[in-house]
């Protein structure tokens, strides 16, 4: 049977602070990128995301970003390449740790937000991505974007990878995420969605937002789990792969 992993972006509330739908995402995504401290999440939050992940049978992944909690880690912010390299190190460090001590395991890791937005075109922060976990997990997925120097670099530095899309976004004709802000960068409706990313999936090629057809390879999809419409996006792709004949597994178990 044809597979496909179902990704989030969670753990990312922090202190007082709630952010997405954990419970409810946790029940239908096979994948769960986890936060590492830095853009969001802290080690109440973490821990607890992990102990919820492994009895859920959900692939736990390293999700380190900038240092930039009043942001979400979603503004650009320059750094020298080497201090992001030791920044990324630390923060699958601090979740490595909580695995341990959880009993569970990392078994991918992906970059977060505007970094990863920024490395996905910067070669030179791509490659300090991928020496980040070369160095300290070399075992684990890099998730990247397909066509991206993320991608690039994943491949000099001989690291597995999982190739991702998103359900939430739309692309450019360079097969790069639209800009947020930009019109038509966010997709928020369930029913458009679905269908959306299982033409993709079954075309093996994604679709620019204005219309260029782009073959792709395409192991995992994404949903943001901080959306609003993040639980209803995620339901109706679980129902749609099913009803096409796709079984959900973590990408650590195909990919391995």
């Amino acid at each position: 049977m044809p597979v496909i992993d179902l990704n989030s972006d969670l753990g990312e509330s922090f202190g007082a602070y709630t952010i997405g739908h954990d419970d409810q995402m946790l029940d239908i995504i096979s994948s769960a990128n986890v936060a590492c401290g830095f853009h969001g999440g802290d080690p109440l939050v973490m821990h607890d995301t992990l102990v919820r992940a492994g009895k859920n049978g959900v692939g736990i992944g390293a999700h380190p970003g900038f240092n930039d909690l009043w942001g979400f880690g979603r503004r650009q912010i320059k750094m020298d390449v080497a201090e992001v390299e030791k920044m990324l190190i630390y923060q699958v460090g601090a979740i490595q740790g909580m695995a341990r001590a959880t009993g569970t395991e990392v078994t991918h890791y992906k970059i977060h937000g505007a970094l990863g937005n920024m490395a996905c075109v910067d070669a030179d922060l791509a490659m300090a991505a991928a020496r980040a976990v070369k160095a300290v997990a070399p075992e684990l997925l890099f998730v990247v974007l397909p066509m991206s120097e993320l991608e690039k670099a994943g491949e000099k530095m001989g690291l597995r990878m999982a190739r991702e899309i998103f359900a939430d976004r739309a692309y450019d004709d360079n097969a790069m995420l639209v800009p947020r802000g930009t019109p038509g960068a966010m997709i928020h409706d369930a029913e458009v969605a679905g269908p959306r990313i299982l033409k993709f999936i079954e075309d093996g090629a994604i679709e620019s937002l204005s219309g260029k057809r782009i073959p792709v390879r395409i192991d995992t999809v994404c949903v943001h789990g901080d959306s609003p419409a993040a639980v209803d996006i995620a339901r109706n792709l679980r129902g749609q792969f099913e009803a096409a004949g796709l079984d959900i597994v973590p990408m650590h178990k195909t990919l391995a």
